[in-house]
């Protein structure tokens, strides 16, 4: 029997780090008023995080990616505009470059209190922020099949997104330090592999019966089913400063399960490799972004990452063409040319360091650069901060 075509819709999750305008640190008790001007305005598509310090939007379910951009530019320029009230501003960076999560409180909700509880100081050092992406496959069975398929080209989309090379105020050495912060929970990492929606469903049930999990949603994994939606919810994204760098990832990612599905349609599969090397390319994006290649598995070789690049667009090319976001997914030329908001981080505390700018002073350029690149929105004044005096400060 044929599967039926996926929807193939999108929606998009993006969390914020709420930065003082003043110290450019983060604030750690932002007013409950922000939060319900902010609920009130745009309708049930915002919603606290773990940390109070942290915000998320999310679009409602979109026809293409184009609609999904348009609906993050006025999530984001909502936000932007309210925190502003506030004397805050919204970042979209997966770490704060000098903050220090003892300082951060989490939200005062019963599932907060749960998680703090459950998973008490591993949580407490959650002071992350990630970009998920929701593409609808309404098929149970084949979302499972592409469950097992789709987790090769997650390195690629991780590597064309980091923006967490700061910790603490420590330059890492790592392009995507927030995964480092996030595997330090259970039930994260690369999916496992089901045969069926039956044996996920009896593994779910399962965990639920021992008391392990209250529901799916504890699952963290880089890409899983959700909970909520008949979607595959990519998860193991950096969140992107620039809104164009994030709808290139989305675009790419629903092409690829596109492509997965014309696979399937036509009795083929993408070829298995065991998550032990699935994993080493994930390292390999963590650590260096773009710049040092991935392994090629079926040449068993280190490759450039601009050559592994060209070769998907190649493979998804009829996908592109399909969504009509070709585009949005050629963007992705951009970030490699341009460089990642890590890699943009980076040069900006080393440009303020040379001038013989203090520690903290370039530390502060790197978060007002990305108050400036997480605002910079097609129709709407790029806000400017008052500049910190003096390049000792």
């Amino acid at each position: 029997m044929a599967i039926p075509e996926p929807s193939f819709s999108v929606g998009i999750e993006e969390e914020y780090l709420l930065v003082d305008k003043e110290t450019r640190d983060l604030a750690p008790e932002p007013p409950e008023a922000l939060l319900a001007k902010a609920e009130k305005a745009l309708r049930g598509q915002v919603s606290p995080e773990f940390l109070r310090s942290q915000i998320e939007v999310g679009t409602r379910v979109c026809r293409s990616v184009q609609e999904a951009r348009d609906q993050l530019v006025e999530l984001r320029s909502t936000v932007g505009s309210i925190a502003d009230e506030f004397g805050l501003a919204p970042i979209a960076a997966s770490t704060h470059p000098f903050a220090h999560w003892e300082s951060q409180q989490h939200t005062n909700k019963e599932r907060y209190h749960l998680l703090a509880h459950d998973l008490q100081h591993v949580v407490r050092r959650l002071v992350i922020c990630g970009m998920h992406v929701h593409v609808g496959i309404e098929d149970d069975d084949l979302r499972i099949d592409l469950l097992g398929q789709a987790p090769y080209f997650l390195p690629h989309l991780l590597a064309l997104s980091t923006s967490s090379p700061f910790w603490q105020g420590t330059q890492t050495g790592l392009k995507s330090y927030r995964l480092s912060v996030f595997d330090e929970l259970p039930r994260t990492g690369i999916p496992h592999n089901f045969s069926s929606y039956s044996e996920y469903e009896r593994t779910i049930e399962l965990m639920v019966s021992a008391g392990l999990i209250e529901d799916a949603t504890k699952i963290w994994w880089d890409m899983r089913p959700s909970a909520r939606f008949p979607t595959l919810e990519m998860r193991v994204t950096d969140v992107c400063p620039l809104i164009e760098d994030a709808i290139a990832i989305a675009a790419l990612y629903q092409c690829i399960l596109r492509f997965l599905y014309r696979l399937r349609r036509q009795n083929q599969r993408w070829r298995h490799y065991p998550p032990f090397l699935i994993r080493e390319n994930r390292w390999r994006a963590q650590r260096y972004g773009i710049e040092e290649g991935m392994v090629d598995f079926g040449k068993g070789a280190m490759v450039p990452f601009s050559h592994l690049l060209e070769e998907l667009f190649d493979l998804l090319a009829e996908d592109a063409a399909y969504f009509g976001c070709a585009a949005e997914v050629a963007h992705a030329r951009t970030i490699l040319r341009r460089g990642t908001s890590a890699d943009r981080q980076l040069a900006r505390y080393e440009a303020v360091k040379a001038l013989g700018g203090s520690e903290h002073a370039a530390l502060v350029a790197v978060v007002d650069e990305l108050v400036e690149e997480t605002m910079t929105l097609p129709g709407t004044t790029t806000p400017q901060l008052e500049p910190k005096v003096g390049t000792g400060s």
